[in-house]
């Protein structure tokens, strides 16, 4: 399995290509920006994406999935939860704002304990991790978790806005991430941090929002 960590946009998002490597069949979570570039990284790879996932609803996470449908024919994969708020005034407005057209809606969704799979090789498990919005979610394969704005490097998503909630956010990394391995790599939705990525063992025992 291939993962390929990119960084897209104007809001330091970070993309993530999950290829399998035996049928060339790949994942994109969360295009926002850059699509040209990801869609070419995965042709260099011999990847085709065959499935656009968010891991929530916002707009600087999803401005990317129109160009990217029309690049791929790819379908969009979001919560439940979130799938009614993508095209929601203030999402549209910040996606015009960031130069990008509207997303469409969601072609499927998915809920906790769901698996999304492509290819022989790459299998997630969604973790509905409620707190930055109602339908964030994180992607677990054994060995990696792919937090988006729930988990960073070294931080925690924001909970002010619209349908977030701290007590929420924080019992979502407690029994939902922090209870997964130790080696398990941590690969965070936005640049955020001193590196590109972390541990669980490393954010329960340095992340000062987690003590």
């Amino acid at each position: 399995m291939k993962i390929i960590q990119m960084l897209v946009g104007q809001m330091a998002v970070y993309a993530y290509l999950i290829g399998c490597e035996k049928t060339g069949k790949a994942v994109v979570i969360d295009p926002a920006g850059n699509e040209e570039q990801i869609t070419a990284k995965a042709k260099d790879e011999g990847l085709t994406i065959v499935k656009i996932l968010n891991t929530h609803g916002h707009a600087d996470h999803t401005c990317g999935n129109a160009l990217m449908k029309k690049l791929t024919n790819a379908p969009i994969l979001v919560h439940e939860a979130d799938a009614p708020n993508l095209q929601s005034a203030h999402n549209a407005e910040f996606t015009r704002m960031l130069g990008a057209e509207v997303t469409p809606e969601a072609d499927e969704t998915f809920k906790h304990n769901d698996f999304i799979e492509v290819g022989e090789e790459v299998k997630l498990k969604v973790i509905h991790t409620p707190g930055h919005t109602p339908g964030c979610v994180c992607f677990f394969t054994p060995g990696h978790v792919f937090t988006g704005d729930t988990l960073f490097v070294g931080a925690v998503g924001r909970t002010d806005l619209p349908g977030g909630s701290f007590d929420q956010m924080f019992k979502s990394i407690q029994e939902n991430i922090l209870t997964l391995p130790d080696e398990t790599v941590v690969w965070p939705g936005h640049n955020y941090g001193p590196y590109p990525k972390s541990t669980v063992a490393a954010e329960r025992q340095t992340n000062p929002f987690l003590r």
